[in-house]
Parts: C-alpha cells; sequence; structure tokens
C-alpha cells in the first residue's frame, strides 16, 4: 500500500458507532480505536481525583498523569487507564453522565485528538467518535456519520445496561441522551457535525448486518485501490 487507510465514523450516542466500527475492523483487517473510550477514561480518572472542572491548571495537572493504552483481543478493543483495564467501569452511569462535560474541555480535547492522531500515523484504521472526520482526521478517505431515532437509540442503551445488571429506567437514558446531544452538538471546541464529505447512514431501521454491508460497499473501492 502507498498509504494507510482511515476509516471515520462519527455520530450520536448510542447509534451503534463502536458496534460498526468493530465489525468493519475484523472484515478488513484494520486496527480499532475506540476514541470514546479514551474520554470515558479521562473522565473516570477525574472523578476518581475529584477534579475541580473549573480549575485550569488542575486539569492540566491532571492530563500529565494520565496514561492510556489499548490492547485488542478478538477484535474487540479493551483500554487500560494507567495500566488498568476499565473497559467496564467506563461504561456506567457516572462516566455516561459526565463525558461530554469533561470532553468538552479544550486542553482535553487538544490531549486525545494528539494521541489519536498518532495512532493514525501507520496503521490501516478504523476510528469512531464524535470529531473525528470533522477534527483528528480531516483527509480520511472514508468518513460515515451515524443517525437513528432518539426513541430507538434509548431503547438499545436501555437493553445493553439492564443486560448488565445495572439498574436504569428507559426515562432516564433517554434523558441523558439528549442531554448529551445538546452538549455534544453545541461546544464549543470541537463540536459534534457532520462534514461535508461524509456519508450519512441512518440505521434507525437496520440491521447491524445491513449497515456493515452498506458501510463495506463504501470502504471497498478504497482498499482495493491500494492493493
Amino acid at each position: 500500500m502507498s498509504k494507510n487507510i482511515v476509516v471515520a465514523i462519527d455520530g450520536y450516542s448510542s447509534c451503534g458507532k463502536s458496534t460498526l466500527a468493530k465489525a468493519l475492523a475484523k472484515k478488513l483487517h484494520f486496527i480499532y480505536v475506540d476514541s470514546g473510550a479514551m474520554y470515558r477514561a479521562v473522565t473516570l480518572y477525574f472523578l476518581r481525583n475529584d477534579t475541580d472542572l473549573n480549575n485550569h491548571d488542575l486539569i492540566i495537572d491532571a492530563l500529565q498523569h494520565i496514561d492510556l493504552n489499548f490492547h485488542s483481543r478478538d477484535y474487540q478493543s479493551h483500554i487500560l487507564l494507567n495500566g488498568e483495564e476499565v473497559s467496564e467501569e467506563i461504561r456506567q452511569m457516572p462516566v455516561s453522565e459526565n463525558v461530554s462535560r469533561i470532553s468538552a474541555i479544550k486542553e482535553v480535547r487538544q490531549a486525545m485528538v494528539k494521541q489519536q492522531q498518532k495512532m493514525g500515523k501507520s496503521k490501516n484504521m478504523v476510528m469512531d467518535g464524535r470529531d473525528i472526520g470533522t477534527v483528528v482526521f480531516p483527509h480520511a478517505q472514508v468518513k460515515l456519520f451515524m443517525t437513528a431515532d432518539p426513541k430507538i437509540r434509548a431503547e438499545r442503551r436501555y437493553k445493553e445496561l439492564i443486560a448488565k445488571g445495572e439498574e436504569v429506567s428507559l426515562e432516564e437514558i433517554f434523558e441523558n441522551l439528549a442531554h448529551r446531544d445538546y452538549q455534544d452538538t453545541t461546544r464549543e471546541e470541537s463540536p459534534l457535525t457532520r462534514a461535508e464529505d461524509a456519508i450519512i447512514l441512518d440505521n434507525t431501521n437496520l440491521t447491524e448486518e445491513e449497515q456493515l454491508k452498506f458501510a463495506i460497499g463504501k470502504i471497498e473501492p478504497f482498499v482495493v485501490s491500494h492493493n
């Protein structure tokens, strides 16, 4: 290959970005990087250490003490926070309720974007998040923007959390997603927007197999041209 391929997947919370990204990585033998997990891990660190989000110096100092690494098993991405496996803990409600606010902090985004861009320099990669196609990899060969009906998104997230044994209500999940959508789209630093050249993938009425087929159809021409 003359140049590595980057597939950038952006979209709203609980649209199945990670599910699609993992499936694509497995199908194409690409590396999968869950950028959302990085922001969630930072959020977890801030919560554990009671970091004052109004204190610029404390935020900068905290970021200096955060070391994030990924390891993969069966194309599943697992994240390590300072050497500790936190893949399950970062998906719990305390993190979900704070991640958008912390992700909006300029210094946090700058630190994560720097790490993400470094990852994309040497590998064929699928990365999902909120600003991958607009900020992190504006020149990615393939950009997808995922969306779905808010009620469907809430139901999917509710079933996922209930299956893990968490005690949550559907109303609570719906309100959390609505709040996160507002924060993600209105924040000053790298808001969630669709890149002009991103392909919209509305999976409200699609199965996981159908959305994978759709995405593969958009990516394969670039894979063929790079072989």
